[in-house]
């Protein structure tokens, strides 16, 4: 299996914690977080993974080189900020499979690999990873039906609900028409505007959700993924 991480953003929320290192690369129990993250990549199973990376990219490089437990590292390096649609438009002509995982580089999500791998070649649709929260205000709330993804509510909704976890599985070819190197938001630009017209599969996962980028969260992240 493969996989792109996005690993480009530049951090602000936690600036004041790691200001000297990219977000991916802040320390976690005494690891750098991407370190975590594709440990628990490469025992699910993955064996390549394309890095996006925009901010301090040498760092990143510098660090894992070629490879990491056992998965072959492909970087895709912008030269400015191209927004989520945009990395992971040139970041999919490095890929080799017919589809791909998505991740956030800033994002521990224990997710079930297998079925959704499973549910992707049932239906070789795109899918967006949904996990229910106690409240949706901070991340924006995702509407599903039938399992079909069938609306996106901006942030501020309060109340339990689910959410956009920031994993999707995609066909390598999903966004041709994009031009490349064209800035673009992946949420807003594309999930968003095309929610009506394109079939988008919601896989509700279970698994352990920590987002780092913010700093409340990422100082939980100390004890709760310490040995990993």
């Amino acid at each position: 299996m493969e996989a792109i991480i996005l690993a480009g953003g530049l951090g602000t929320r936690l600036r004041q914690v790691v200001p000297d290192w990219p977000k991916p690369m802040a320390p976690v129990a005494g690891r750098p977080f991407l370190e975590i993250l594709l440990t628990m990549l490469s025992r699910k199973g993955f064996k390549r993974a394309v890095l996006s990376l925009g901010f301090m990219p040498d760092k990143i490089i510098d660090h894992f080189g070629e490879s990491y437990s056992g998965i072959e590292l492909v970087y895709e390096v912008e030269s400015q900020p191209l927004g989520t649609g945009g990395a992971i438009r040139a970041s999919l002509t490095r890929c080799l499979s017919d589809h791909v995982f998505i991740f956030n580089g800033d994002t521990y999500l224990d997710v079930e690999v297998e079925p959704l791998e499973a549910l992707w070649r049932a239906n070789r649709s795109p899918i967006i990873v949904v996990r229910e929260v106690p409240d949706t205000a901070r991340f924006g709330r995702v509407e599903l039906s039938e399992d079909r993804i069938h609306q996106f509510l901006e942030k501020g909704s309060p109340g339990p609900g689910l959410i956009n976890a920031g994993c999707y599985v995609v066909p390598r070819e999903l966004l041709d028409d994009f031009p490349l190197g064209q800035p673009f938001s992946l949420e807003t630009d594309f999930f968003t505007k095309y929610v009506d017209q394109i079939k988008f599969d919601g896989f509700v996962t279970k698994g352990r959700f920590i987002d780092i980028g913010v700093p409340d969260d990422y100082a939980l992240a100390q004890t709760e993924l310490a040995g990993l």
